[in-house]
């Protein structure tokens, strides 16, 4: 039996997707053959009677594109007015595919402080039980138009991972632009060793970690690492893996060895 099989019973499932694996790295724009097989795959998740939650970035990214600037803005003014549009858009597509496979899709959009207050995280509680009982498939991100903090330092790899604790989930899945945790950056140390499970996170796996290298994204692997903390302190397993081929999700939770496992406490 695989030392995974037991990600077979996960039911609640938290997955993370960043802008790297949403758009052509050559040209920016969303990579809409992906996107469609993206939500087939967590529509056919949910006819398995499991409780889906995506957590996405991309809306600077699709934003700024369609309001035609030749790059990714460096104001925080602009990129909260790259958000606001690049998010309609995001969700309007979501919306639509997830819809042809006969699936329901809401958008959430929150600020990491969720859990600093007990009525804000009750309410988000609630409104996340609500939704599940609807057979609905939430769709988060940071709320960037208000949010200067994470659209400066932050990411949504600590945002899911926050999310996964809030809904009580069972697994949290990151989609990125790496196989997982190596133990140097493989695309610059041809030495590197892919971590294959970790069982505790110590300050020898933090200072392993690297820049994920991606000009799209903003998260490292240093912010994968600390949204492991989070997840695996709540209870919560979770697995790194590449976002580039998005088949990785059904076989990681096939119990196949995809990625990096970090196991809950």
């Amino acid at each position: 039996m695989s030392k995974r099989s037991h990600l077979k019973d996960k039911k609640r499932i938290v997955i993370k997707i960043g802008s790297s694996s949403l758009t052509h790295p050559e040209t920016g724009h969303l990579n809409l053959a992906k996107l469609d097989k993206f939500t087939r795959i967590l529509s056919d998740l949910k006819n398995k009677n499991k409780d889906v939650i995506l957590v996405t970035s991309g809306a600077i990214a699709v934003g700024y594109k369609a309001v035609g600037l030749k790059e990714k803005p460096v104001e925080i003014s602009k990129k909260q007015a790259c958000a606001s549009v690049g998010q309609a858009i995001l969700m309007m597509i979501y919306q639509k595919l997830f819809r042809e496979y006969n699936q329901t899709a809401s958008q959430i959009l929150l600020t990491k402080d969720i859990m600093d207050s007990d009525i804000r995280r009750r309410n988000a509680e609630n409104t996340f039980k609500e939704l599940f009982e609807m057979n609905v498939i939430p769709i988060v991100n940071e709320n960037d138009t208000i949010s200067t903090e994470e659209i400066e330092f932050g990411d949504n790899d600590t945002l899911s991972a926050i999310v996964a604790t809030l809904v009580k989930a069972d697994l949290l899945i990151l989609l990125s632009d790496i196989e997982g945790l190596y133990t140097d950056d493989p695309r610059k140390n041809k030495d590197a060793v892919f971590v294959e499970e970790v069982a505790v996170i110590d300050e020898n796996l933090l200072n392993m970690a690297k820049g994920a290298g991606s000009k799209v994204g903003t998260g490292g692997m240093i912010t994968k690492i600390l949204a492991a903390k989070i997840a695996t302190e709540s209870g919560v397993d979770m697995v790194i893996s590449n976002g580039d081929d998005v088949n990785n999700i059904l076989r990681i939770i096939d119990g196949e060895n995809i990625g990096t496992l970090f196991c809950k406490n």
